[in-house]
């Protein structure tokens, strides 16, 4: 069993338990007058990493001498690397960076967990006159201050709520490019693909953390042999279990499969030369709206208010079936329809949406 595991276990059996055996009547303190250190907590995955850094960046902006840290898992730590406004990133999947938290202080903690209760019961046990969290369930009890959670709501506007329950002010602009990349990653990158300068090129993402969410290679190959015919070079990106998919997709075309190859910082630089982004509903989605890249998104299960990326040069494709969206708190439930909502999109559907963008 992995740590995450572990945890995500250790989460539903205790949680609810601790939630309701630790102090729930904890004073309404005012935010302190000068703000110095804020720590964020934000498990799980890419995507939702991302989309707190819109969050984080408006309150440096409004506090300019704001110590900003956050607590992190390793699998999206590396997010937070592409916001130099963050000063310390710890992880509460490595042990060794226990002791390390544990002993701070800050002035205000914020929980932006949405569910689960461990992050919640460490805001809990860390020094703060002031924490905040979503008031989802008993997790609710851990804060002085709570924000309601709406699955209609953006995530980044769902992010900022969470300050505004505390009475930060904070300028709320989460437009544009929001990730910012090392010159250094930058150079590493473009020896990566050989051809960018000479080529435009379109980025494809076959992955997905549940399969409910992945379309077909063969899809995804026909997609990369019209954007051929335009005069793209093709780009797949993605991890280990994505290589696969990877070749299936741009084999006899003008193409690199980059998956398993590349850092998620790496991935970024990528993105941010690309003309378009064309994926499921995923981290590296958000990847692409944090360094401008124009996105086509095909949404099956997740909801689409939520989670898809704001303004006109990002495009969803979706069948509105009436058993979607179905997942709810990063949850999807077995699927009764055989994955319709995903499979069933086809690539006329996905192309005659490319065919509206500038395709800068």
């Amino acid at each position: 069993m992995n740590k995450i595991t572990f945890l995500k276990k250790l989460d539903a059996i205790a949680g609810p338990l601790l939630a309701r055996l630790l102090p729930a009547s904890l004073p309404h303190n005012q935010p302190p007058l000068v703000v110095q250190r804020v720590l964020f907590i934000r498990p799980g995955g890419i995507g939702d990493a991302a989309l707190l850094i819109p969050t984080i960046k408006a309150l440096t902006v409004s506090y300019p001498q704001v110590i900003i840290e956050v607590l992190a898992e390793k699998r999206n730590g590396a997010v937070f690397d592409m916001c130099p406004q963050i000063a310390k990133v710890f992880y509460y999947d490595n042990w060794r960076d226990w002791h390390k938290f544990l002993v701070r202080r800050y002035d205000i903690i914020v929980d932006t967990e949405q569910w689960h209760y461990l992050s919640a019961i460490i805001a809990r046990l860390l020094r703060a006159p002031v924490r905040c969290g979503f008031a989802t369930n008993e997790r609710q009890n851990l804060f002085t201050h709570t924000a309601n959670y709406s699955h209609d709501s953006y995530e980044v506007d769902s992010f900022y709520s969470l300050l505004a329950a505390v009475g930060l002010d904070v300028s709320q602009s989460a437009g544009g490019v929001f990730l910012d990349i090392s010159t250094v990653v930058e150079d590493r990158s473009r020896a990566l693909l050989p051809y960018v300068d000479a080529t435009p090129y379109v980025v494809l993402f076959p992955g997905a953390s549940i399969k409910e969410r992945r379309w077909s290679g063969s899809a995804f190959h026909t997609v990369a042999e019209r954007c051929n015919g335009l005069g793209y070079g093709v780009v797949v990106v993605g991890g280990g279990k994505d290589i696969q998919i990877g070749e299936q997709i741009v084999a006899t075309l003008q193409g690199v499969n980059l998956a398993g190859k590349t850092t998620l910082a790496e991935t970024a630089v990528i993105l941010k030369g690309a003309k378009l982004l064309i994926s499921g509903d995923s981290g590296v989605l958000h990847l692409a709206a944090g360094v401008d890249c124009p996105t086509v998104a095909l949404f099956g299960p997740g909801i689409i208010n939520k989670w898809a990326p704001r303004g006109e040069n990002h495009k969803v494709v979706s069948l509105d079936l009436p058993c979607a969206p179905c997942t709810k708190f990063g949850t999807t439930p077995e699927c009764t329809e055989g994955g319709r909502c995903i499979k069933e999109i086809s690539v006329d559907m996905v192309w005659d949406v490319v065919k509206t963008l500038p395709m800068k």
